[in-house]
Order: structure tokens, then sequence, then C-alpha cells
């Protein structure tokens, strides 16, 4: 009875080794992908929007019908609503803003996040809609950037759904936005 060299328990350990290894460095190709920085950060920041509604009219009651079940802004990662704007880096204007309310618009806008997203959503929001009165804000835009209008009186949740898509696809391409980089706190607005 002679027992072969090639099948000894010491002679198969670096066999099985140099296999092990070929076969995490195979499985290393199939996850294994290169990218940049910038561009994971973006990808984490377009999926995981934490919202924070500031909703006066009509507007608001659509914008909730939108974090519903029905439309589930969740299904687009940002169905985390913060009621304070210092957890918040989506700032959704839904409706009616007076001048009484532009300093707590500019207030709150200036606590939250950076990087800070504006969703203009609705006529009213967006140019003062059919409030041609000297209380009426004509557009928010007058005191905080606004990266995305969502038109309509009030809009359906399907335009606020391709709002809040189309803002994904602007931080996902890091569109430029000089209207953020060039804001200055107005001057009709005192600081706090």
């Amino acid at each position: 009875m002679s027992t072969s060299n090639s099948l000894h328990p010491q002679n198969a350990a670096p066999l099985v080794n140099k296999l092990a290894e070929q076969a995490m460095e195979d499985a290393s190709r199939a996850f294994a992908f290169t990218t940049r920085l910038d561009d994971i950060v973006a990808w984490g920041s377009k999926n995981s929007l934490w919202p924070m509604p500031y909703g006066t009219a009509c507007c608001g009651i659509e914008l909730m019908s939108v974090m519903g079940p029905k439309y589930d802004l969740a299904r687009f990662g940002a169905e985390v609503v913060r009621f304070s704007p210092r957890q918040a880096d989506l700032l959704l204007v839904a409706g009616t803003i007076t001048e009484k309310m532009a300093p707590i618009l500019v207030h709150i806008y200036e606590q939250m996040l950076d990087p800070k997203y504006v969703i203009s959503m609705g006529a009213c929001a967006s140019s003062g809609g059919f409030y041609r009165a000297y209380h009426v804000l004509q557009g928010i835009h007058q005191v905080v950037p606004v990266d995305i209008y969502v038109p309509g009186c009030p809009p359906t949740p399907e335009a606020v759904l391709d709002g809040i898509m189309s803002l994904q696809r602007m931080i996902g391409e890091h569109t430029p936005r000089p209207w953020k980089e060039n804001w200055k706190r107005p001057s009709f607005i005192k600081p706090a």
C-alpha cells in the first residue's frame, strides 16, 4: 500500500490557498467598481432628500397627498419629512407667501443644511398667483433662490413628483446653480 505524496494534507494546503485566492479575486471583479467621490456624494444626496414642507394654502394639501400612500414620495428617498430647518436640506414652499412671511422664509432658508435646495410649488409661491396685491410676495425667488418651479394651481401630485425627480437629476449631474451661489440676503429683510 503506497500513498501518493500529492494527496498528503501538507501538499494540498498551498493548492487550496491558491484556489481560494483565485475565487476571491474572481468574486471581487463581480462587485467592484470605480467612480469619483463627487459622484458617490451626489448619489447619496439625491437619494436621501430631507424635505421641510412650508405649506400655507391649497398647495399644502396637494403636498400632503404626494407624501401619502397613493403617490408615495418615499419611493424617491424623500420620506424623512423634517419640521426643523436644521435637519432639512429641501425646502418645499407650497402656497401663498405674504410680505410678512418673507423674513420667516429667509430665516428658515438660512438655517437649513448645506447643500440646500428649494422647490417652489404652485402658482402662488412661484409668481404670486392670482393675488396681485401689495401684501402678497410676487414669487419666492425675490427672497430665496429657487431650484425647481412646479406649475399648477394647485399642481397635481404627478407634477410635484416630476419636480422632485428633476431636482434629483440636477444633483446627480452636478448642474451648476449660479442662482444659489450668488444669493444674498434681501436688503429689505432685517437680520433676525
